[in-house]
C-alpha cells in the first residue's frame, strides 16, 4: 500500500465531515464509498470493526472511526489529521449556525431545509443498518445474539453498554467453544 499523505488524509475526512449530516451512522455509507471502495484504505470488515469499537468507546462514532483509520494509515500523525479533518467542518458550521441561528431560525425556507435534511438522514441510517445487517448477522449465532440484544434493548430497557459487553462475551465464548470442539 502506498503511504497516504497527511494532507490527503485530512482533506478526505474534511470532505466526509462536510457532507455528512446526522452523526456517525449517517457517515458510514460515505466511509464505505471513500475509504473502502475508492481508496481501499481499509476493508469492509475493518470498517465495521472500527464502528463497533467506536460504539463502545467514549466519543462520537464517526470521529472514533476516522481516528482508527488515520492511525492505521499513518500512526499518531494520521490519527490527528483524520480526526481534525472530520471535525473541522462541524466546528466551522456550528460556529456559523450559532451566529446566524437567532436571525434565521423562524424563516420558513430554513425550516423546510431542515425538514428535508432530517428525512434524508433517516434514509441514510436505514441504508447503513441494512448494509450492516447483511455483513454482520451471520448464521444461527448471529441471529440469536441479534434477537436477544433487541429484546434486552427495547423491551427490557437494558443499557446499550451492558448489551455490547454481553454480546462481546458471547462471541468470545462461542469462539472458545468452537475451538474446543475442534480438538
Amino acid at each position: 500500500m502506498t503511504k497516504v499523505s497527511l494532507w490527503r488524509l485530512y482533506a478526505l475526512f474534511f470532505k466526509m465531515g462536510l457532507f455528512t449530516f446526522g452523526g456517525g451512522y449517517a457517515m458510514l455509507p460515505i466511509l464505505q464509498s471513500e475509504a473502502v471502495s475508492k481508496e481501499k484504505w481499509v476493508s469492509q470488515e475493518e470498517l465495521l470493526n472500527y464502528y463497533s469499537i467506536g460504539q463502545c468507546t467514549p466519543g462520537i462514532i464517526a470521529v472514533n472511526a476516522a481516528s482508527f483509520i488515520g492511525y492505521k494509515l499513518r500512526g499518531v500523525l494520521g490519527l490527528i489529521c483524520a480526526t481534525l479533518g472530520v471535525i473541522s467542518p462541524s466546528v466551522v458550521i456550528i460556529t456559523l449556525v450559532a451566529l446566524l441561528l437567532r436571525q434565521y431560525m423562524d424563516n420558513q425556507y430554513v425550516q423546510w431545509a431542515f425538514s428535508g435534511i432530517r428525512v434524508s438522514v433517516i434514509a441514510l441510517i436505514i441504508s447503513t443498518v441494512l448494509d450492516m445487517w447483511q455483513k454482520g448477522v451471520r448464521g444461527l449465532f448471529g441471529y440469536v445474539v441479534f434477537a436477544l440484544a433487541t429484546i434486552f434493548l427495547f423491551w427490557l430497557k437494558w443499557s446499550a453498554i451492558a448489551i455490547v459487553v454481553l454480546a462481546a462475551l458471547s462471541g468470545l465464548c462461542s469462539l472458545l467453544w468452537q475451538k474446543r470442539k475442534q480438538k
